[in-house]
């Protein structure tokens, strides 16, 4: 009788999770529960350390949700001049960014310090998903290779690469209407808000891949890249240069490996990234598609503005997924490190 129990925990545990955590899950009622000795066996109780360190993460907890919002609101301006970059299409446009400091100046001047905000608030929205899908599926995804005969390192990125896959899916109606607000030259006042542009492309283009879901195999092949590069090369990295014993050093060996990764990973998937921002942004003609299918897009790019063009928005990109990686891996290591050790 004991056994229904658990597994509906687990269940409903795992739904928190894929769902992006929308109702907080009560650590001190799981706690409880383990003390009872209801949790009998070591698969269950894995399980739920894995879920309850991304209820921390993920699920709205003041300090966590406070972290998050942050480096959001930090990072934020940078994402802008990145799709800025991207969607930037002749150079010789005299409303055409020269450089990074040259983005930052005319976005501020033309449309003040909330330009630099545009868009903001569907990554806000998608921050609880995004991070829950992430670390969840690529720990499932990674127990689920364990019956197969691979490798550690083609593991790891094989439930990298099935972990972007699975977050691309939740996140790209958050993309549509992210890119499209921060394409919008207006002052911020004039733009229209998050749920009316939603409501907009719902409207007039539906809820399809023509629609709120439009660039969807490029946000699978950004996502899936990404993860892949950032968790293959992470866990393989991290396994072969040998822990220190001082904490600070360990914290140091640690978030090397993780600015790295993310730095890797954001060179290699730039291309995909590219021609999301091309398909869900402004098309050069209005009423007329020109960006359709991902790697379509990426040869129309390469033959008419050349291959550094697929590499647009590189520098920004690097500026915030390098060391917002490396700390996304950290707080997610060390929360279900405590997690392990105490519950």
């Amino acid at each position: 009788m004991s056994a229904k129990p658990e597994v509906g925990l687990v269940r409903e545990a795992s739904r928190q999770i894929v769902a992006g955590g929308s109702a907080a899950l009560d650590l001190g009622k799981l706690e409880s529960i383990h003390e009872e000795g209801a949790l009998q066996h070591s698969e269950e109780q894995e399980a739920l350390r894995q879920t309850a360190c991304l209820g921390v993460l993920a699920v709205p907890r003041p300090s966590f949700v406070t972290l998050g919002l942050v480096e959001i609101c930090l990072m934020h301006p940078l994402d802008v001049v990145k799709t800025r970059f991207q969607i930037q299409r002749c150079a010789t446009d005299p409303n055409s960014y020269k450089s990074l400091v040259d983005s930052f100046q005319m976005i501020f001047q033309m449309e003040g310090l909330f330009g630099f905000y545009k868009g903001i608030l569907p990554p806000i929205l998608a921050e609880t998903p995004k991070r829950a899908v992430k670390f969840f599926t690529f720990e499932q995804y990674k127990k689920l290779l364990g019956y197969v005969s691979l490798s550690p390192a083609l593991t790891f990125a094989i439930a990298g690469l099935g972990s972007g896959l699975t977050e691309a899916v939740v996140v790209n109606p958050f993309e549509v209407v992210k890119v499209g607000l921060q394409a919008n030259r207006n002052t911020f006042a004039e733009q229209p808000s998050t749920m009316g542009y939603a409501r907009q492309i719902i409207k007039k283009e539906g809820w399809g891949l023509q629609g709120l879901n439009k660039g969807l195999t490029a946000t699978l092949g950004r996502h899936g890249v990404f993860n892949m590069v950032y968790f293959g090369f992470y866990y393989n990295v991290k396994n072969m240069i040998p822990v220190n014993k001082d904490p600070t050093l360990e914290f140091l060996r640690k978030f090397g490996i993780g600015l790295l990764s993310g730095t890797i990973a954001s060179v290699i998937n730039i291309p995909f990234d590219v021609a999301k921002s091309r398909i869900q942004g402004p098309q050069p003609v209005p009423g007329e598609i020109k960006y359709r299918t991902c790697f379509k897009t990426m040869a129309t790019v390469y033959q008419e503005e050349g291959i550094l063009a697929l590499y647009k928005g590189l520098l920004p990109k690097i500026m915030r997924l390098g060391p917002g990686g490396a700390v996304m891996l950290l707080v997610y290591e060390y929360t279900y490190s405590w997690l392990q050790e105490n519950w």
